[in-house]
């Protein structure tokens, strides 16, 4: 795992750099895109690129990590239309090639399969971009989540739904129970992933998940298994990390060809 500790404006756009690059050498690439606070930086650094002609998103394809269940059709904050307002509106990324779980289904663990199957028959995520929560989740694979889980119906903590009620006008109860996610071998099956963090609220998970041993009680960690995880941090997310400087000077001195 690369940890690379910058300011938010800085670490999103070489989140940015990393997906234009893709999409630069694979132009039908397949995206992971994730919704919440954390990638709002890099959907905006995407659009001003494509304004500027240096990218465009006509072929590319795109899963979202999770959805949430029962949200009706036109609920704003149902994940499909929050990634329609902060991103879709703003790059030619084709909507009909985006793709989410399923909330409304009938048949829950029907149109699990299919999403799973729906992300192989794609090929499999080139680049995925992830969050994490302040109890180490990540799409909504909450503590004590099966380090080799596929895409499922899952229950949201108090913690995570407290977390999410800023969505909801501050209303805990209006924030669902029940969620559908990618699994964390799901995740761990994209062939890079893009993590960003922000804040000391984070600084614990990111801990955790860069230093701690790999364990269900910090979904996060299972990350450590991956061979390409880009981990892009503030200084106030990298407070606990114990090799903090040595991340800074990794970075320092990394060769520029290398990229993300």
């Amino acid at each position: 795992m690369e940890v690379i500790i910058q300011p938010a404006a800085q670490a999103a756009e070489l989140a940015a750099d990393a997906i234009v690059a893709l999409v630069d050498t694979k132009p039908d690439a397949v995206l992971g895109l994730a919704t919440g606070s954390s990638p709002l930086a890099v959907y905006d650094a995407l659009a001003q690129r494509q304004r500027a002609g240096e990218v465009s998103f006509s072929q590319v394809t795109a899963f979202l990590l999770d959805e949430y269940v029962g949200l009706a059709a036109q609920h704003p904050e149902r994940y499909r239309n929050v990634i329609d307002r902060d991103l879709l509106c703003k790059v030619d990324l084709d909507p009909q090639r985006v793709h989410s779980p399923d909330g409304l289904a009938e048949d829950i663990p029907a149109a699990c399969r299919a999403y799973e199957q729906a992300i192989a028959d794609a090929g499999g995520v080139d680049l995925q971009l992830l969050g994490i929560g302040t109890d180490g989740h990540i799409a909504f694979n909450e503590p004590g989540s099966s380090l080799a889980s596929h895409t499922r119906i899952k229950t949201l903590t108090a913690q995570t739904r407290a977390d999410n009620a800023r969505f909801f006008n501050d209303d805990v109860e209006a924030v669902p129970t029940h969620c559908l996610t990618q699994g964390l071998a799901t995740i761990l099956s994209a062939r890079h992933l893009v993590l960003l963090a922000q804040g000391q609220a984070k600084a614990e998970a990111v801990h955790q998940m860069v230093e701690g041993p790999v364990s269900a009680m910090w979904p996060a960690t299972v990350l450590q298994h991956h061979p390409h995880v880009s981990a892009l941090i503030d200084e106030g997310a990298a407070a606990r990390l114990q090799l903090a400087d040595y991340y800074r000077e990794t970075f320092a001195a990394k060769p520029d060809w290398q990229g993300l």
